[in-house]
């Protein structure tokens, strides 16, 4: 059989924690990067106690082992994007700081897609400093920062959308994703792209640049946002603009949650990456 070997993909470098439980964090992003044509390069930054629930335990990796995985990744490989989960404490957001400038001379226009996960769906915490300052260093960084309502609520105040969006920007951040997922448990999802700052003698707010609606699905999913921030930062890794890149994204997350299942009682797995099932010889079969 002669290989049908494929072309190289593009390679998005990850920075994010570990999740024994493989619903979230770098176990959702390897297959999701995957599942939109690109190779993921995993650098871990933190190992976490986790079931489809609760986290017990985040332990941050040393910033100088985070460093040197990365280091070795950077001066191998052609990187296309970075996405960013959690960071895991300060010193490893500020090495991962200096990595992606180290990224930028060579590429100014790299994408980075920062995930700004403060807490999973229940409140535990997933850093072992305040979560909301870890990130810090890395907003002026980010192409795009793709919060939650409850994440753009604990870090910008409990204001409007637009605001918070303007907020994020004036942080150095490019672009806004809001997402409406976990949100009030309104009938729709409601995803807001904010891609501009709007300044008058009144307001400073960001202009929404398009929003999506979905139906929102009955039960909660474990590793939702890193599913969708993963499959953005594959999708800008390919050359996408910002719009085409988002909706592809959601779209992909969409089907994913609407085609996942589940492996014990609480949060559903996502459904990443598509089942193959190979046809079985119906002789071997039948003399197994």
């Amino acid at each position: 059989m002669q290989a049908a070997y494929r072309p190289a993909p593009p390679c998005v470098l990850v920075f994010s924690g570990s999740d024994p439980s493989g619903g979230a964090g770098m176990q959702a992003d390897i297959p999701a990067i995957t599942a939109l044509g690109c190779h993921p390069l995993s650098v871990p930054t933190a190992l976490t106690v986790q079931d489809n629930v609760s986290v017990f335990a985040v332990h941050a990796l040393d910033p100088d082992l985070v460093r040197y995985q990365a280091q070795v990744l950077i001066d191998r490989f052609d990187i296309a994007a970075v996405k960013l989960g959690i960071a895991g404490s300060h010193a490893n957001a500020e090495m991962i700081a200096s990595l992606i400038r180290q990224l930028r001379k060579r590429n100014p226009e790299m994408p980075v897609v920062l995930d700004p996960v403060l807490a999973n769906g229940r409140g535990d915490q997933l850093s072992r400093d305040d979560a909301a300052r870890v990130i810090e260093p890395l907003y002026d960084l980010a192409t795009v920062i793709t919060p939650n309502l409850n994440e753009a609520r604990r870090l910008c105040g409990d204001v409007a959308p637009a605001r918070q969006a303007a907020m994020l920007m004036q942080r150095g951040c490019g672009h806004v994703l809001l997402k409406g997922g976990h949100g009030p448990l309104e009938e729709d999802v409601i995803n807001r792209w904010y891609g501009q700052v709007f300044r008058s003698e009144f307001a400073e707010d960001a202009i929404e640049s398009a929003r999506w609606r979905w139906s929102r699905l009955p039960d909660e999913f474990h590793g939702s946002g890193c599913t969708l921030a993963a499959a953005l930062s594959a999708c800008l890794a390919r050359g996408l603009p910002m719009r085409t890149a988002i909706e592809l994204a959601q779209r992909y997350t969409q089907h994913a949650l609407s085609t996942s299942y589940a492996i014990a009682a609480g949060q559903r797995i996502p459904n990443r990456v598509p089942v193959f099932e190979p046809e079985v010889d119906a002789a071997a079969a039948a003399g197994a």
